[in-house]
């Protein structure tokens, strides 16, 4: 696998493993490519993940957790934007990402370009922004 010369990489405060199970579950053509965990040398980093590579829709993220101590939360200054193909592909991702999360925009139309339009932040603090373009109906 061909890593991208700029890949987004997302940190997780001990949910790494659990966020990528989610998105792989609910996004077409995704895998997970490896997960490496931190094992039993320090305890309290125990199956923590160490490193992963995913995709999503065929495009590569990375992600770990946090193990250094301090909590650091997701914000909405940054977002993943997703151009949906379909009204399915749509209201699966939207139900399944608003799922423990919340809706920082509810789902609405934006003539001209957008027949629908929403942002979610998920369960794990990550935000996604979910487009369906007007000509994709």
């Amino acid at each position: 696998m061909k890593i991208p010369k700029i890949t987004t990489f997302l940190m997780f405060n001990g949910e790494a493993e659990a966020a990528i199970q989610h998105y792989t579950s609910l996004f077409e053509d995704s895998e997970i490519i490896t997960m490496v965990k931190y094992d039993e040398t320090i305890p309290e980093q125990a199956g923590k993940v160490q490193h992963a590579i995913f995709t999503l829709n065929g495009q590569v993220f990375m992600a770990i957790d946090n193990v250094n101590g301090a909590s650091i939360e997701m914000t909405p200054a940054i977002s993943l934007y997703v151009t949906v193909k379909s009204q399915l592909e749509m209201d699966t991702l939207f139900n399944g990402l608003k799922d423990g999360g919340a809706i920082l925009m509810p789902k609405t139309a934006m003539p001209p370009q957008y027949r629908e339009f929403a942002w979610v932040q998920d369960r794990f603090g990550v935000n996604f922004q979910l487009a369906l373009p007007e000509t994709m109906k």
